[in-house]
């Protein structure tokens, strides 16, 4: 993934160390992002996998919710009972269209009684949010100098309760006002690896230090710089999709404009038991049972990973296409996630990839592969 840095309009403060460890800064999401780094990728998804890494995902877009119509913004432009979110407390989301198509995803964050932050990927989050807002009593503002570093894996616990108080009692999908290196930080248990992790919010004023301290003083744990792409390696092993990359936006259908049902996406359970009124519910529950596909893993024969955009075939005919494919050093496993024909969307499924590197066979394979009862991410103490 990554495209040519073509008209950046966002900036990471930490551009500088990015290019120092080899990233050309490559576009994401209007942002110059770290995609590679002058090392062996390996070496990063081993070490967020068994030590942790630190990565700067500010390129995710942050947006302040303020007012007293916030709440009633955010309950009609996401999928979840903002009702039941606490301050402290926050929770993956879905936006859709009025047709009840996935448009963006997001986590919510409670920071008080009428406030709330939201943090997005690349969809249209951040102007549905706007329009939803329009004629409400509440303020929407974007905030690009807010900093969002991830620190995943299993020893970034260890590392942090050395600075930050509470830190091992913060549950997951909590976050907590705190300070870090004596920068006031928020500090969320949330990440995009399948790992116990945490991110951290600062202002960009303070993401330097932040970020320098960590890779020097962390150099010892086995904590180092990882770059964006690590993340695609880490996401295929661990279910969690990425827009567009995903999508019928990126392998659309031959007869149908691009268009996603939370059902297809395996995003059904974002959905708040017996929630309505939101944008496009109406649309999503007829939608059950109309799948065309399913995101699904693939499990590859072989030491080398797939391409995304290779075709999956089953007796002779096209059933699916790899979106985003790794192979790990760890478990000598070639795996990919896929959108995969309903039909042919159950485990052990013999399938054939026919691709640019990689052809051969395969079967399907639920997922996630690593941790499947997610007790890593979720881990108390």
């Amino acid at each position: 993934m990554g495209a040519k840095l073509t008209l950046s309009w966002r900036k990471s403060v930490l551009a500088d160390r990015h290019i120092a460890l080899g990233s050309k800064l490559e576009d994401w999401s209007g942002m110059g992002t770290a995609w590679t780094y002058a090392k062996d990728i390996y070496d990063e998804h081993i070490a967020v996998r068994t030590k942790a890494g630190i990565m700067d995902v500010s390129g995710l877009k942050k947006v302040h919710l303020v007012g007293p119509h916030s709440h009633a913004v955010l309950h009609q432009a996401t999928t979840r009972d903002v009702t039941k979110i606490y301050p402290g407390k926050s929770v993956y989301a879905c936006m859709l269209n009025d047709a009840g198509y996935f448009t963006d995803d997001c986590i919510l964050y409670r920071t008080g009684p009428n406030s709330w932050m939201v943090v997005h990927g690349s969809g249209s989050g951040h102007e549905e949010l706007t329009k939803a807002a329009y004629g409400r009593n509440v303020a929407v503002l974007f905030d690009d100098d807010l900093h969002d570093l991830s620190l995943q894996g299993p020893v970034a616990v260890d590392y942090l309760s050395k600075h930050v108080p509470g830190i091992r009692d913060l549950k997951y999908f909590h976050h907590m006002q705190t300070t870090l290196f004596g920068r006031p930080v928020m500090i969320s248990r949330t990440g995009y690896t399948g790992e116990r992790g945490y991110e951290i919010f600062c202002k960009g004023d303070d993401a330097p230090l932040i970020w320098d301290t960590i890779v020097s003083e962390g150099k010892p744990l086995g904590i180092i710089p990882c770059c964006f792409t690590v993340l695609d390696m880490l996401r295929v092993e661990s279910q969690l999709i990425f827009y567009p990359y995903d999508n019928s936006q990126m392998y659309p259908f031959p007869d149908q404009g691009p268009g996603d049902t939370l059902w297809e996406l395996g995003l059904d359970f974002t959905v708040s038991p017996n929630k309505v009124g939101f944008r496009g519910a109406e649309q999503h529950y007829k939608l059950k049972g109309q799948e065309r596909f399913k995101i699904f893993g693939v499990l590859i024969d072989g030491d080398k990973p797939a391409d995304a955009g290779d075709e999956l075939y089953a007796n002779g005919k096209k059933v699916g296409v790899i979106t985003c494919a790794m192979y790990s050093k760890l478990t000598k496993k070639s795996m990919a996630i896929a959108r995969v024909d309903t039909p042919f969307a159950t485990h052990g499924q013999k399938l054939e990839v026919r691709g640019k590197t990689v052809n051969g066979g395969a079967i399907a394979h639920t997922l996630p592969f690593d941790d499947p009862k997610k007790t890593k991410r979720t881990a108390v103490g």
